[in-house]
């Protein structure tokens, strides 16, 4: 694609369901690049159904998933109809493990096609998915997914993600395709990989070739970006340069210190991307990070960038899945000058540095935060790792402090850990329930907002309560 081609604008992939279908689909529809969250939605898929799927969407585009077979086989397990009583658990798939079991993989495949299906649906704009390096489990049924669904681009942070290029040009080619796992106490030599073929779905053989999606990998660094273009097994066709302000993930600071609090990263110019490195390179690059305030598009584009990415201005916007609750006392309190957003080092199972918006009633808060009783019962971020008796086995620094630690944890790593699995998906109003014992009241598992530093956009927009996503595009666009 020439670059003239490519989008100014791309909206972040946000948290678990945040950046959902409907939000990409409205900023496509806009002319920019929507991009819908891949990271954990096929627990986004199977909580819409048995909230009875309001309006009808996801039953829509799985009549429209090529596999009909598959599709049956989630309504049966999942879809309520009228939708659960909200006191009642949801019933929730089994953890992901290697090697993946085709049901395991079915559903992801699906999950993906639905989310990017539905962002897609009703106009001829282009639509990204983005994923987390870190959940490798689930990368290569998800992607055929999502390409099965005519994908545009996807996008990947939150780890060194050479193994995608190649992945992408033989599922498009309906071919099996192998992801090595990054497995902790695996010694040199050995290697485990997860083997995705299509045709264990039920792809025919002669199937036409799917489209191959443009690949954008996060980085953080121009020194990163060289060494995907070195080290990967495809063609990698641009790159998402993050700085250390934006919100979610972030790369940790080179010097690894910590501010005097000793929670918070210490960055500074060395954790900046050299623009005139990334130039070089040749390819289409987008700047990340406080770039949704007026002139940042015209400041990216005059440095040698293709554009800007930006999430926050999206992420508070009404078309977002955010809790209508949650947008409010943020913006709120944001105008008000009032609302402070941490990088807390220790607080994401992935290892990598996360920022956390202080709103009451949010795991951002120690009294909520130790008020949960920890659990693992989701198992996104867990990580495979080599036991002592040779077997391979998954822990997870959120887990209970105990159980990690028969696993061969360090338990200095389990300080301050939340469980995002629950609390994303509480985020988007999708919180699991349980029933404690002793009381007549279920817990119920309580959010965590992420956002960027950077929030003065929203006195540049004529309504900051209520704007759309097509209102943050014109603003991007100096509107």
């Amino acid at each position: 694609m020439e670059l003239s081609l490519h989008p100014r604008i791309i909206q972040g992939g946000m948290g678990i369901g945040l950046s959902d279908w409907r939000l990409a689909r409205a900023v496509s529809r806009a002319g920019e690049l929507g991009t819908v969250s891949g990271t954990g939605v096929w627990m986004v898929l199977t909580r819409r159904l048995q909230d009875g799927d309001p309006g009808g969407h996801v039953r829509r585009a799985l009549e429209n998933f090529p596999f009909p077979r598959i599709a049956e086989k989630i309504l049966g397990r999942y879809f309520v109809e009228g939708g659960r009583s909200p006191v009642e658990p949801y019933r929730t798939p089994p953890m992901l493990s290697h090697p993946l079991k085709t049901a395991a993989a079915a559903l992801l495949v699906a999950a993906s096609f639905v989310e990017v299906w539905l962002a897609k649906d009703g106009h001829d704009g282009a639509v990204a998915v983005n994923y987390l390096e870190k959940i490798q489990l689930a990368h290569l049924p998800s992607l055929y997914g999502a390409m099965l669904a005519g994908v545009d681009y996807v996008i990947m942070g939150a780890g060194i993600p050479h193994q995608i290029p190649g992945a992408l040009d033989e599922l498009s080619q309906h071919r099996p395709a192998s992801y090595r796992l990054t497995v902790i106490g695996e010694k040199a030599g050995e290697g485990i990989e997860e083997r995705f073929d299509p045709a264990e779905i039920g792809v025919d053989e002669g199937a036409p070739p799917l489209k191959r999606p443009y690949f954008l990998p996060i980085i953080s660094s121009h020194v990163l970006g060289a060494m995907l273009l070195k080290r990967s097994n495809g063609r990698v066709d641009g790159f998402v340069v993050e700085g250390p302000r934006a919100g979610g993930h972030n790369a940790p600071p080179r010097n690894r210190r910590r501010a005097a609090d000793d929670t918070s990263p210490l960055y500074g110019p060395q954790d900046d991307a050299n623009l005139e490195e990334m130039r070089a390179m040749g390819l289409p690059f987008w700047l990340a990070g406080s770039y949704a305030r007026p002139g940042a598009l015209d400041e990216a584009i005059a440095a040698g960038a293709q554009g800007i990415q930006a999430g926050s201005i999206f992420a508070l916007c009404q078309d977002s899945a955010l809790r209508a609750d949650l947008r409010s006392d943020a913006i709120e309190q944001a105008l008000a000058g009032e609302l402070a957003v941490m990088t807390n080092m220790d607080g994401s199972p992935s290892g990598f540095p996360f920022k956390e918006a202080g709103l009451d009633n949010t795991l951002s808060r120690d009294a909520v935060y130790d008020a949960r009783e920890r659990i693992c019962d989701l198992g996104i971020l867990r990580s495979p790792y080599r036991a002592e008796d040779g077997r391979l086995d998954y822990r997870c620094p959120g887990e209970p402090v105990d159980k990690y630690l028969t696993k061969g944890g360090d338990e200095a790593s389990t300080v301050g850990k939340r469980c995002l699995c629950n609390a994303l998906l509480a985020t988007i109003s999708l919180p699991q329930v349980r029933s404690i014992e002793g009381s007549d009241e279920p817990y119920v598992e309580q959010p965590l907002v992420t956002l960027g530093e950077d929030l003065s956009f929203l006195g540049e927009l004529e309504n900051p309560r209520g704007y759309s996503a097509a209102d943050a595009v014109r603003m991007l666009r100096g509107g």
